[in-house]
């Protein structure tokens, strides 16, 4: 019998590298530094452990599990999610590499890239992926070693056809990358898609109560996917075993709460469609969305993030510093609802027109919503504005 992998993943150590004699529910955390060699065995195959940079068991189970939830070969988790993204340009680029990407972008993903341009001369190519024609002839008439985009993008939420972009980069031998964040493995898998990377802040969704930052990537081939854990052990990107019994304490849980979260952002945003102090609402499961179809198709569970632009950046602000229950903060996929203004925070690394390309406002304010009663959320946000 083949189960889902919902239920697979309320099973967590089903994952682990060797099986625990206790039948704990959780696999134990090796927080050791080192393993005695002496007292190690490889029969079978079984790996030996020597240091818990190089590997970790604690760490390994829950690589496994990413691994298979994403359909891929082989995980790695890193320290940060930003180190996520960070270690698959270790991996795949050189000095005068050339990498397309996305115009709308995280913001530490903009920063990084910076860094790699000015350091070691990456030729950066900022596009927006919605213009397959403009892509195509990126693709054709330069050398692309990596195409990188997220989908849902953030903080724009344009959904890019991972489909379509996978097919073009396939056909231009351009490797392709997405970073699936914002939807998840529970909602969306980049690699079924034709992906040959999808990377992931865990800090978010994956594990759900904010209390820890991490991230991971999963490759979709075993080549790839050695690669990418050479060069983390090399450069020392891996993750502790205690944040990595932290990530997977939210796994489990994981599809109840992309659905509570997106139900709630849904009802608010729709609310503030109808506000006269609000000029936009940007969410993928209205039917303004100009992508709504392609997201219902690509994407099991809408997230539970969107923007919507005030009438002024007064408003804005004074709804922010007034809210009893929305925190001003940054990421998402926490039980609590939390807003910020991405020019001032997340996105202070972009200049006004990179902000203007993407669509993004001064007074534009993103939601993350939680789990909250939508009714109070809504009196709250009322409240905060008089």
């Amino acid at each position: 019998m083949k189960n889902s992998l919902e239920t697979i993943l309320c099973h967590p150590t089903s994952f682990a590298p060797f099986k625990d004699v206790t039948g704990s529910s959780h696999f134990p955390i090796y927080n050791t530094a080192t393993f005695d060699l002496k007292k190690q065995t490889n029969e079978n195959g079984k790996k030996i452990y020597d240091y818990t940079r190089s590997d970790n068991p604690t760490r390994e189970a829950l690589e496994n599990l990413f691994a298979f939830a994403e359909n891929g070969a082989g995980a790695v988790c890193t320290h940060t999610g930003i180190a996520s993204v960070n270690l698959l340009f270790e991996t795949v680029l050189k000095a005068n590499s050339t990498i397309l990407v996305e115009a709308d972008c995280y913001g530490g993903t903009n920063r990084l890239l910076k860094i790699y341009k000015d350091k070691y001369n990456v030729e950066v190519i900022s596009a927006n992926f919605h213009d397959f024609e403009m892509i195509e002839h990126i693709l054709k008439s330069k050398s692309i070693d990596l195409t990188l985009c997220e989908s849902p993008t953030n903080p724009g939420l344009k959904i890019i056809n991972l489909e379509k972009i996978a097919k073009l980069c396939k056909k231009y031998n351009s490797l392709f990358a997405v970073d699936n964040s914002l939807a998840t493995f529970i909602s969306q898998k980049p690699l079924d898609l034709g992906a040959d990377f999808s990377l992931f802040s865990t800090t978010k969704y994956i594990s759900g109560h904010g209390s820890v930052i991490a991230g991971a990537i999963v490759a979709k081939d075993e080549e790839w996917a050695n690669k990418l854990h050479y060069y983390s052990n090399a450069h020392g990107h891996n993750q502790n075993p205690m944040d990595v019994h932290l990530i997977s304490l939210g796994i489990p849980s994981l599809k109840i709460r992309a659905k509570a979260s997106s139900k709630n952002s849904i009802k608010l945003a729709k609310f503030l469609e109808k506000q006269d102090f609000i000029t936009k609402v940007t969410h993928p499961a209205l039917k303004s969305h100009p992508n709504r179809k392609l997201a219902e198709k690509q994407m099991k569970i809408i997230p539970g993030v969107f923007c919507a632009d005030f009438k002024t950046v007064e408003l804005a602000e004074k709804f922010i510093q007034n809210s009893k229950i929305f925190g001003e903060k940054c990421s998402f996929g926490s039980p609590d609802s939390r807003v910020e203004i991405p020019s001032k925070i997340s996105h202070a690394s972009f200049s006004k027109e990179e902000l203007e390309n993407i669509g993004i406002s001064p007074s534009t304010v993103r939601f993350a919503i939680g789990f909250e009663d939508i009714e109070d959320l809504k009196k709250d946000l009322l409240q905060a504005i008089k």
